[in-house]
């Protein structure tokens, strides 16, 4: 299962485990949260390089916010709608926490 862990106030995310959908390489719910994950990021990132830190690190990413611009909270807020209404759906398999 995916675990989405969100601090209250949305500046540090942590996005860790497995969706365990599918075979590798055949799971859609894995391959929808990378997806959303890091076109915010490239998007974030496009606005300012130091607007966010983030870290991948086998199964897991980190991304703590540096610079609370509007821009950044509407791109991170939009990446957990996405998450959650994932999560929705696929209940077995992703978890907001």
């Amino acid at each position: 299962m995916i675990k989405v862990v969100c601090s209250k106030d949305n500046k540090n995310i942590t996005i860790s485990g497995h969706a365990l959908y599918d075979d590798y390489g055949k799971d859609i719910v894995c391959a929808s949260v990378t997806s959303i994950v890091t076109t915010t990021i490239n998007a974030i990132l496009s606005f300012d390089n130091d607007a966010i830190y983030y870290e991948a690190i086998s199964g897991k990413i980190v991304i703590e916010v540096k610079k609370d611009t509007r821009e950044t909270r509407i791109l991170i807020r939009n990446m957990m709608n996405l998450l959650t209404e994932l999560s929705e759906t696929y209940k077995k398999n992703i978890k907001i926490c």
